[in-house]
Order: C-alpha cells, then sequence, then structure tokens
C-alpha cells in the first residue's frame, strides 16, 4: 500500500479569495479576503487566484487544511481553507510574482512551498503533502517479501461453546506488491496446512484429516488479492480468493498498517494485521460432533488473525 495516490480533483470546488491586487487598502482587502476565501465568494473564481490539493502521503484528502499565502515583504495576502475533498481554490487573481505558501492542519506537521503567480494572476501547486505528526506514512513501492519468521498466521474457533481454541500455521510464505496507487496494490500467499499447530500432538492430527484440512489431498492454503479499497486512515479492505481443503471462496482480509522502518540486517520492513471470519461450511469441513442439544464441539466460525513482517524486496536477506 503506498502512497502518492491523489485521486479525483474535484472541479468547481469550494471557491477561496484572496484580497484585491487594485492597490486598494490592505487592510481592508485583506479582511475581505479572508471572509470570501471561508465562505467561497468573490469575484473570478474560476480564472485566477491559487489553487491546491492537500493530501496525505498515502494520499486522503486533508479535509479543512488551512493556507496561508505572503508576498515577499511577509505580508500576508491570502488565507484558505479547503474543502471536503482537501481542493483549495482561491477566486482572485494575485499580482504576479513569487508567494510563499504554508499548509497546516490539525494533527499534521506544517508544509512550506513556493508559489510562482502569472501574468494571468493563477498559481496551480497540484498536490501539497502534510506528514502526519506521530502517524505512520506508507512504505514505498515495489515488492515486499512475507517474513515468516517474524509473522504470525493463527485461528481460533469455539470449542463446547465456552472456551476458544488457538493454533497457528507455521509455514508460510508470501509477497505483497505495494503499487504507486495503493489500490492497485496485491497479495499473494501460500500455507502449508500440515504445518498447524495447537498445542496438542491428537488434535492437530484430527485437523488435518480429512474431517478438517485434508492436508493429504490438500497439502496448500492460499489467497490472492483480487482488489483494495480504503476503508479509513492506515485501514484498507483486502479482497480475494482463498483455497482451502478444495474450495474457493471470496474472503476479506479488514487490513491495518502499522509502519515501517529499517531493521538490523540493512534491509527495510513494513508491518501490517489483517483479521477476517470463516464460517467451516464454506469450505466443505462440515465435521460437526454434538455434544448436547445445540452445542458442538468445535465451532462453526473460524477467527483468523494475521501478523504480518514484510521484507523490502523480492527475497529474503537470510
Amino acid at each position: 500500500m503506498t502512497g502518492g495516490a491523489n485521486g479525483a480533483d474535484p472541479g468547481g470546488a469550494d471557491g477561496v479569495t484572496g484580497n484585491g491586487a487594485d492597490g486598494g487598502s490592505e487592510a481592508g482587502s485583506e479582511s475581505k479576503a479572508v471572509s470570501e476565501a471561508k465562505a467561497g465568494t468573490g469575484t473570478g473564481a474560476a480564472s485566477g487566484g491559487v489553487r491546491a490539493r492537500v493530501r496525505t502521503r498515502d494520499g486522503w484528502a486533508v479535509q479543512h487544511a488551512v493556507l496561508t499565502v505572503t508576498d515577499m515583504t511577509g505580508a500576508q495576502v491570502l488565507r484558505a481553507e479547503a474543502d471536503e475533498q482537501g481542493v483549495v481554490h482561491s477566486g482572485q487573481p494575485l499580482p504576479q510574482g513569487a508567494y510563499t505558501v504554508i499548509a497546516t492542519a490539525v494533527g499534521y506537521a506544517p508544509a512550506a512551498s513556493t508559489a510562482m503567480v502569472t501574468a494571468s494572476g493563477r498559481a496551480d501547486l497540484g498536490a501539497l503533502v502534510l506528514a502526519r505528526q506521530g502517524g505512520v506514512e506508507l512504505p514505498p513501492p515495489g515488492p515486499w517479501t512475507i517474513d515468516p519468521m517474524h509473522s504470525t498466521v493463527a485461528a481460533s474457533a469455539q470449542h463446547l461453546g465456552m472456551t476458544s481454541v488457538h493454533g497457528r500455521f507455521t509455514e508460510f510464505g508470501g509477497r505483497i506488491e505495494i503499487a504507486q496507487d495503493p489500490e492497485k496494490s496485491s497479495v499473494e500467499a501460500v500455507i502449508k496446512a500440515e504445518s498447524i499447530q495447537t498445542g496438542n500432538a491428537m488434535r492437530d492430527q484430527h485437523l488435518r484429516s480429512g474431517d478438517f484440512l485434508n492436508v493429504e489431498n490438500h497439502p496448500d492454503i492460499t489467497y490472492r488479492s483480487t482488489g483494495i479499497d480504503v476503508a479509513g486512515p492506515d485501514r484498507w479492505t483486502v479482497h480475494g480468493r482463498l483455497e482451502m481443503h478444495g474450495v474457493v471462496r471470496e474472503v476479506d482480509l479488514d487490513l491495518t498498517y502499522l509502519g515501517s522502518g529499517p531493521d538490523p540486517w540493512g534491509g527495510q520492513r513494513a508491518a501490517f494485521r489483517a483479521t477476517a471470519e470463516l464460517r467451516r461450511s464454506d469450505f466443505a469441513m462440515n465435521y460437526n460432533q454434538v455434544v448436547a442439544a445445540g452445542i458442538a464441539a468445535v465451532g462453526t466460525t473460524l477467527k483468523v488473525d494475521l501478523d504480518i513482517q514484510a521484507v523490502q524486496g523480492e527475497s529474503l536477506p537470510f
């Protein structure tokens, strides 16, 4: 999941207006400009002024960010607020020249840039990127390899309708391809079904049998993503196909990105957490020993929890 996705630019967003450039009272013009900027009024909204899209590094609009524009003397000539789409569009032309633009928003570090206003009185700044304060940024695009030594693939099911039995798979691998547009990223993973461990050898053998995973005939559990949707800051819904026990079903993962950084071996790592719920019957695992009226020995729903570390590159360093 990568940064740099600016999204659609909703043209004609709320207009915001700077002060006049006609040599009138600077104080009065500035006051009027700020009022018009907040109200989205003023003249010439389609032809002049400063236009920008304020975004996070992972492509989210920063709603109600504030742009402050000053001239080369340090005097404020415009203060404008972004709309719900993170778009700032001041309507009134500014005098030709260089200006300093500072973008601010609650929870983000301020960012400064230079705007060159042309003879038309307009400057299009494109995307202004703000970094979250204390937040996480998406990892750089490219291939990332899942590190099974520092990852966990776990599942749990109810036992006797009271407590949960927890298990994990110890042999698995996969690859994450992070795209420039996060929603075009992909993931593939393969789990060795026979590697299931619950802490009880007899139970593990039963889970490997034809009543459940049938590892002799279906040794691999595979997952391949088919699409990714944004669910919120640092959260994504991964759509994909899970093949288990010879059956393929559509399964969504609720994915949270936890951050990235260097590791002790000179590489870069990214961390993710994902959850899902599966029905055993959807994968033809219909074992259903009933120990009492309405109570099954093993619950029909599996809760899947994934804690994943991925290393940047097409292979692991060791």
